[in-house]
């Protein structure tokens, strides 16, 4: 069990995927919590069924998963129904990040959390990792591989936590605006420090 958690979160477009990949590969267990978003609504779990139980079946796929793109432009229209979505998900995407966090074998594990300063979770992180890049270069990443116009990757800016907010919070912080050996260079001295960090938690017993 990894009793050191790395909280990471970033911006859209940021490359936090780019940042724990190599954690990764360093063996190092990576909790996704996007990746967890899309388990507890996968076929047949509770999660989708209440969600067809809330909009119908006509939210589905014909093989039976959930339409995503359906389900954003629902949400974005209606307000009341993302609460609901989230008062239904939050809880089940908690229980496994916390089920996968206690599984995790490596001496620390690393925790992405997108909206980490919206769901207030970062109180319970023992670090905070920020990947920040300028506000420009968000755009122009999102663009480029989403092929998304920019005036929707500014409007999914401005419903997110600003630059300043993630900073504010931030124990690490690694810039994600330079060449893959500046990031690599930046990542080796974090994935040391956090090694150490948690050594001295497991000899303290803490």
């Amino acid at each position: 069990m990894s009793d050191f958690i790395v909280g990471l979160t970033g911006g859209i477009g940021s490359g936090k995927t780019q940042v724990s990949d190599r954690f990764a590969a360093k063996g190092i267990a990576v909790i996704d919590t996007d990746l967890l978003a899309r388990e507890v609504v996968a076929k047949g779990t509770a999660g989708l069924a209440a969600i067809v139980d809330k909009l119908g079946p006509e939210i589905l796929q014909p093989d039976g998963e959930l339409d995503r793109a359906k389900l954003r432009t629902r949400i974005f229209s209606d307000e009341s129904l993302r609460q609901w979505l989230n008062a239904l998900t939050h809880p089940l995407i908690r229980e496994q990040m916390v089920l996968q966090c206690a599984q995790a074998q490596s001496p620390y594990a690393v925790l992405v959390v997108p909206l980490l300063v919206e769901s207030a979770l970062h109180s319970q992180m023992d670090r905070i990792l920020v990947v920040d890049v300028p506000e420009s270069v968000q755009i122009a990443r999102t663009c480029q591989r989403d092929s998304n116009d920019e005036a929707l990757v500014r409007s999914i800016l401005k419903r997110q936590a600003s630059r300043q907010q993630r900073l504010a919070i931030a124990d690490d912080v690694i810039d994600n605006s330079g060449t893959l050996a500046q990031l690599d260079q930046q990542l080796d001295r974090l994935h040391q420090s956090y090694l150490r960090q948690a050594e001295d938690r497991h000899v303290a017993g803490i």
